[in-house]
């Protein structure tokens, strides 16, 4: 099922759209979805930095992972 969302714009901007025959409607829905993948990146990524936070807090700095790697390579060579 879907809904519809309207949207304002400069009269300009629909007259160039109509005189260039171009598929908005498309372009829209693709910003949109963008719009909302960004957003949900962003919200998760604030929640593993407070998690990262606590962990720092309760057990100490954390390294990056490609340090972790390369000691785990170290000792074993």
């Amino acid at each position: 099922m879907s809904d519809t969302i309207s949207v304002r714009v400069p009269k300009k901007l629909k007259n160039e759209l109509a005189e260039m025959s171009l598929d908005y409607a498309d372009g829209v829905r693709e910003c949109l979805e963008k719009m909302v993948r960004k957003k949900k990146l962003e919200q998760k990524l604030a929640e593993l930095e407070k998690y990262r936070k606590i962990i720092e807090t309760e057990i100490g700095l954390t390294s990056p992972s490609a340090d972790i790697i390369r000691e785990d390579r170290d000792r074993v060579h």
